[in-house]
């Protein structure tokens, strides 16, 4: 991923050279993202063609991995707090503590009898989301906790639909775990 503030001059040729690059990586199966307004661009593998399209399947050069249902839960969770802090308006970067993303996560993952391990298990999810790039690791000010940007490069890969349709599960999944999901007898 490449950001505009991490290289105003490389991001000022990618700008300059968009059409160039597009049409270089597509021969590679790659396409350009490139948003201007929040200022990221990367590559990702173009679609699959259809089986009723003759075109030859190409082999994929950036390899797919399945996240984990946490770091999945992680990411939407985040893309929700963006999506309410965009709406809200004024500061262009969100920022949570270390607290504030074990909170989130905290009510979805199971209670155990330790505490501790709880916490070490969220920290795992955090450092996963960290090398992802969809949350950046700000430097710590002495005695206070870890602070993590939320990058925009997450709306780019949770959207707003699939948003309001995991919105639409957890709430289901919370009246689950409360209990007042009511039973019928069949």
């Amino acid at each position: 991923v490449l950001y505009r503030e991490g290289d105003e001059r490389m991001w000022a040729s990618l700008l300059q050279l968009q059409t160039r690059v597009r049409d270089y990586v597509t021969v590679l199966n790659l396409e350009l993202v490139l948003d201007e307004a929040e200022g990221y661009a990367f590559l990702k593998s173009r679609p699959e063609p259809s089986d009723d399209d003759p075109a030859p399947r190409l082999p994929r050069l950036v390899a797919r991995r399945p996240l984990s249902f946490p770091v999945s839960l992680l990411l939407a969770l985040l893309r929700k707090k963006l999506a309410e802090f965009d709406a809200g308006g004024g500061d262009t970067r969100l920022v949570q503590s270390r607290a504030e993303i074990v909170e989130l996560l905290r009510i979805f993952l199971p209670e155990g009898p330790n505490e501790a391990r709880l916490i070490d298990q969220i920290e795992a999810i955090i450092n996963k989301v960290v090398d992802l790039g969809f949350l950046h690791k700000l430097k710590a000010v002495a005695g206070s906790e870890p602070s993590y940007e939320v990058r925009r490069l997450l709306k780019a890969f949770v959207d707003a639909q699939w948003l309001a349709e995991f919105d639409a599960r957890l709430a289901q999944y919370r009246t689950q775990l409360a209990g007042t999901g009511s039973k019928t007898d069949e």
